[in-house]
């Protein structure tokens, strides 16, 4: 066979695999949206992988065949956004914690919608807390999280810890999971006592120039936020070490628990329950972690007794 055969029968191959991937996506859509679309027709989902192989077009065995299957799929991925869709759906810290508490309270060991939701809510209440978007100890400043501004208060006012807007506050603190942004170093020190020029100028600097992985903005962490503790930010939003332990063991409490209960009520409250303690431990963990590292960063100053002993040529 010479070049130009090869290179006609290469292009046969490449319109075989794209017609073949049509019609095997006009099939996979049908079935889809009996059952619901899901998110959307990626070049990622390896169904399409293995329906292809099904039908005989493989990387390995027929490249071609491949490339053209893969042609269609990528037009039907750029036309219906599938991969984006998923980014869509991804890109959230808590969009991914979400995933996990599925995975811990799922419908096989606790039966009740509304029981799986209560242990949802029991497990991400403490975990969202820890990661600072609220203080649950501060419900007369709608919650604000100590060192950061109420996004709504007054116009050029002194002290921006209070609002003029509290219900717009609370729901974007709860709903769109915002913090504000970090209050003046003076006012900000009322919230946190130990707190110094530098750790604030590092964090601020952290917050507003550091462009984290990639230089994209995407990721990003420092190992003192305003409290001195460690805190990763995905898209902006907060993870912490307590976030991160509270969505860790909540799940995996849950489940344990659940399964010790031998009717589909005990199941579910102890599902509830486990999810809870677990949350609420992984949390306790998480700020043990912190400490440590605080007090880690903090630098080692001379005790009173090692003070009265330094001498000139000691210093």
């Amino acid at each position: 066979m010479n070049l130009f055969q090869q290179l006609q029968q290469i292009g046969q191959d490449v319109r075989k695999g794209y017609e073949t991937a049509d019609v095997a996506q006009r099939q996979m859509f049908a079935k889809a949206k009996k059952k619901g679309l899901g998110y959307g027709e990626s070049i990622l989902d390896p169904s399409f992988k293995k329906e292809m192989a099904n039908r005989g077009i493989t990387a390995r065995q027929t490249p071609a065949q491949f490339a053209g299957a893969y042609v269609s799929r990528t037009l039907i991925d750029l036309a219906n956004d599938g991969t984006r869709t998923y980014w869509w759906r991804w890109n959230h810290p808590l969009a991914i914690a979400q995933k996990l508490v599925e995975v811990g309270v799922n419908p096989q060991v606790i039966k009740s919608p509304t029981a799986r939701a209560v242990a949802a809510l029991g497990i991400a209440t403490p975990a969202i807390a820890a990661a600072g978007t609220y203080d649950i100890t501060n419900p007369q400043e709608q919650f604000r999280p100590k060192g950061y501004a109420q996004s709504y208060s007054p116009k050029g006012a002194e002290d921006r810890r209070q609002t003029g807007q509290p219900t717009q506050e609370l729901f974007e603190r709860f709903f769109l999971g915002r913090t504000g942004d970090p209050l003046k170093y003076a006012t900000a020190k009322e919230d946190i006592p130990d707190l110094n020029p530098q750790r604030y100028s590092n964090y601020m600097n952290f917050l507003y120039q550091d462009k984290g992985l990639l230089g994209l903005g995407i990721a990003k962490g420092t190992m003192e936020n305003l409290q001195g503790y460690p805190e990763a930010r995905l898209l902006g939003f907060p993870v912490t070490i307590p976030m991160v332990g509270g969505f860790t063991a909540g799940p995996v409490a849950a489940t344990v628990a659940a399964r010790t209960g031998g009717t589909p009520r005990q199941k579910a409250i102890r599902g509830i329950v486990g999810g809870i303690a677990g949350s609420t431990g992984g949390v306790a963990l998480g700020n043990a972690v912190n400490q440590q590292v605080a007090a880690a960063n903090r630098p080692k100053l001379p005790t009173t007794a090692e003070y009265q002993n330094l001498s000139a040529d000691r210093i």
